[in-house]
């Protein structure tokens, strides 16, 4: 369950702004295992489901992970005739501790979900590792990991509204491990980090990515986490300075100046790595 965001009540509207970017990447990825049709592959935090609703018809079966009671309701709703072929199933549980066997998988993957744990970057992010050593686990040897995370840099200038709340941002920085963090845990764990990819013209958000007027409106907002950690006070200034953009004919230019960086850094970076050996 995420640390500071309460999905079982924002799922409800999740998916009106969220989509699944990077499929490519992740089916990529995962055909360095062997054939994609013969994959038996774990989203781990899983959400709604949208990524393994992406890649179910493309692998044998997906197991998908999430301890949201909210976010799993949506999923199953979503694919519920997958479930039925036997193509998908849904267990709640946490990263941590996936209630898995050894050597289950051919395929792990994590999408925008490590920054809801609450870890200790000064302490050399604990919790990351072990999540890390979860899947290591129930890898097969020649199995992969794919990670979706954040640069720092991404979260900096990747989200045009992120400057209309810098605590909050500055907040979900702090919480994002840093690429080459996670790579060094990637090795202690017995991974073998192997590439990042970054889709540069991808938007989380979609087309909804674009709406100035988006923050305004609660549903929107729930398409991402980081106005959960804004204070009752900056969104209120956060709000008010849209709306006096807004008013002023000023909003567009905003939204354009503050997304320049996104189209050259792009929002979200793919990190791969492979189970090689056997673990002690």
């Amino acid at each position: 369950m995420s640390g500071y965001e309460n999905y079982d009540a924002t799922s409800r509207h999740y998916d009106q702004t969220r989509v699944p970017v990077g499929v490519e990447i992740i089916l990529g990825c995962l055909a360095r295992v062997r054939p994609l049709e013969g994959l038996a592959v774990l989203d781990a935090g899983c959400g709604t489901g949208a990524y393994t609703a992406a890649i179910q018809e493309r692998v044998a079966r997906v197991d998908a992970l999430d301890l949201s009671a909210g976010m799993l309701a949506r999923a199953r709703a979503k694919l519920g005739a997958e479930v039925e072929a036997g193509r998908v199933a849904f267990h709640r549980g946490a990263i941590t501790e996936l209630p898995f066997e050894d050597r289950r998988f051919d395929g792990v993957m994590i999408n925008q979900v490590l920054h809801h744990l609450d870890d200790a970057g000064d302490a050399g992010w604990p919790l990351h590792r072990r999540v890390f050593a979860e899947c290591a686990r129930v890898l097969r040897p020649g199995g992969v990991l794919v990670v979706n995370s954040c640069s720092r840099a991404q979260i900096g200038e990747g989200h045009w509204y992120y400057r209309l709340i810098p605590v909050a941002a500055r907040r979900m920085a702090a919480r994002f491990a840093p690429l080459d963090a996670i790579e060094a845990l990637f090795a202690e764990v017995g991974l073998a980090p192997r590439g990042r990819f970054v889709p540069v013209d991808a938007v989380c958000q979609g087309r909804a990515h674009f709406d100035g007027c988006g923050p305004l409106d609660p549903a929107w907002r729930d398409g991402d986490s980081v106005w959960a950690l804004a204070a009752a006070d900056e969104l209120a200034a956060a709000l008010d300075r849209v709306r006096a953009l807004d008013a002023a004919g000023g909003l567009d230019a905003f939204v354009a100046e503050a997304d320049a960086r996104r189209a050259e850094i792009g929002q979200i970076t793919f990190l791969a790595a492979w189970r090689e050996e056997e673990l002690d």
